[in-house]
């Protein structure tokens, strides 16, 4: 269950109550008249089973009470409730299988905004995997893999593509345009620095097999594993299954990719520069188009309306 927050004009009080009143998958539905304070109006709390809330919220601002009012969702950890029981029951379809659309778009647009905290993970990422690739250890890069935070804009691409939300694709793709480049310019530039003192030996680091070779060689196997890391990625965000996460980002090659390239430009291994930039760009719009493809396949018809709407500011 969700907990509904209205912050509702007056003049469309009445209307937003027959909306959750009449709903099957909403109860425990409070009104406290003149309750708002800024902007002055009523509020209205209620219990939304989560199947049902994308019908509500899209009912909901027809009456544009996302613009004069205002909309909150949170979610109820424990209900011991058998009315919230039977709204959960009577909503049509499987609360575990249900997008909030809403949140979802809420939540990637908040973690794809360009921000000098993002570019900090991305860039220390990127060290990591310098370090990982210089010491040959697996177990660096697989460190930079989880560091990296890289998979909210790629799903807030796909939410954007599949909502029809072009600024929030606009917003992601800035953040990832100018999030990868600058991070691997500095890497570049702490490699160089390293092989001028010294902190490793750059005539012997590309000269034998290593452990993490698997970053830059390029297969049908990148492809596959980027395909189901964006799936599973896009299962966990819309499924709460925030564990899952984990495991996505240490299977791509991301990150990894995009450090490998800069250390190998700096030591002028053009060839695996080049094959490890292939890799990184087969990861992206891997993971992008799986992600794309898993929403398409658990959209359903009541959210087209959702779909349409511009996205809000927030």
């Amino acid at each position: 269950m969700l907990r509904l927050r209205v912050a509702c004009p007056e003049g469309q009080t009445d209307a937003a109550l027959r909306i959750l009143r009449d709903h099957v998958g909403a109860t425990h539905v409070v009104l406290l008249r003149g309750a708002v304070v800024e902007p002055p109006g009523d509020l209205i709390t209620a219990d939304i089973a989560r199947e049902a809330v994308d019908e509500i919220l899209w009912r909901l601002c027809e009456l544009d009470i996302d613009h004069e009012g205002g909309i909150t969702l949170e979610q109820i950890d424990t209900s011991l409730s058998d009315a919230a029981d039977r709204a959960e029951e009577a909503a049509p379809g499987d609360g575990s299988d249900a997008i909030v659309w809403e949140e979802l778009i809420s939540r990637t647009g908040e973690e794809s905004k360009p921000s000098w905290t993002f570019q900090a993970f991305l860039t220390i990422a990127c060290l990591l995997a310098a370090v990982g690739v210089a010491t040959d250890s697996p177990v660096t890069i697989v460190g930079a893999m989880v560091v990296g935070p890289e998979f909210g804009p790629l799903a807030a691409i796909a939410v954007g593509l599949v909502a029809r939300r072009w600024e929030l694709v606009k917003r992601a793709a800035i953040a990832l345009g100018i999030g990868f480049p600058v991070a691997m310019v500095i890497t570049a530039v702490l490699s160089k620095v390293g092989d001028l003192t010294g902190l490793f030996d750059a005539d012997t680091l590309f000269t034998k097999n290593h452990q993490v070779d698997f970053v830059y060689q390029v297969g049908i196997y990148s492809l596959i594993v980027a395909l189901l890391a964006g799936a599973a990625g896009m299962l966990s965000m819309t499924s709460a299954k925030s564990a899952a996460l984990v495991g996505v980002f240490i299977s791509v090659t991301t990150v990894p990719a995009a450090g490998y390239a800069a250390l190998a430009a700096v030591l002028g291994k053009w060839d695996r520069a080049g094959y490890s930039l292939l890799q990184l760009l087969i990861n992206l719009i891997g993971i992008v188009v799986a992600a794309a493809l898993v929403l398409l396949i658990r959209r359903r018809k009541t959210t087209d309306g959702v779909t349409t709407r511009p996205l809000s500011s927030g």
